[in-house]
């Protein structure tokens, strides 16, 4: 993963199609890197999310190439890779598994970001009837060494048809139900990130497969 962070930080400095078509070989070599540590994680997950298939990597990997047709930012290319290991690959609508290549801001987690309107509102029907569960997974111990909350992402009132007062509205404002752990670029690099990776994929089994219940149950 050292050579990944190399590449994307000359990128970031050389963000253009001229030097990006001079080191395609170099992109590609990359690029494999990461399809292998995708599937590498994606058959570690299966072992104990068996909610999880085995997927091809590429239907993981994000593209580096950037949309900039409604954006200021005209750069061609982004500046880091990730992957979504989750039951359909990177489009899915179900909580899956995340690690973020970039340096200096390197991450693994996962969960459900920006999920579409109606499973929004499934894992909100679960919460106001379960919320208890939920609660309980996200403050346990270990789960908390690796993620201590939820990505920052409420509602600033409660959402529609739940009262102001009700005993979970903290959760019930989230729109998003991810979490993220930071990663040292000397992690990446070194010979404990496939197993601290792994860790942090465990810790978050348990709250991935509350989420899947609730959208198998209320959609």
């Amino acid at each position: 993963m050292k050579t990944v962070l190399e590449f994307l930080a000359e990128l970031k400095e050389n963000n253009n199609k001229e030097w990006f078509d001079k080191n395609r070989d170099r992109y590609q070599e990359n690029r494999q890197k990461m399809l292998f540590m995708t599937e590498l994680f994606n058959a570690e997950i299966h072992k104990f999310d068996s909610d999880i298939p085995i997927v091809d990597p590429k239907e993981c990997l994000f593209r580096i190439f950037r949309d900039v047709r409604f954006s200021n930012d005209k750069t061609p290319y982004k500046t880091n890779m990730g992957s979504f290991i989750a039951k359909g690959g990177r489009k899915s609508i179900w909580p899956g598994y995340y690690f973020h290549l970039e340096p200096g801001a390197s991450f693994v987690g996962g969960g459900l970001y920006m999920p579409a309107a109606d499973v929004l509102k499934a894992v909100r029907t679960e919460i106001g009837d379960n919320g208890d569960e939920l609660y309980e997974l996200l403050n346990r111990k270990n789960f908390k060494k690796f993620f201590p909350e939820l990505y920052n992402d409420q509602l600033k009132t409660a959402p529609k048809s739940y009262p102001a007062d009700h005993k979970h509205i903290d959760l019930l404002k989230y729109k998003s139900f991810a979490v993220g752990a930071s990663l040292s670029d000397q992690l990446v690099s070194g010979p404990d990130f496939i197993s601290y990776t792994v860790e942090s994929f465990k810790e978050l089994q348990l709250v991935n497969s509350y989420l899947s219940d609730a959208i198998h149950k209320w959609m």
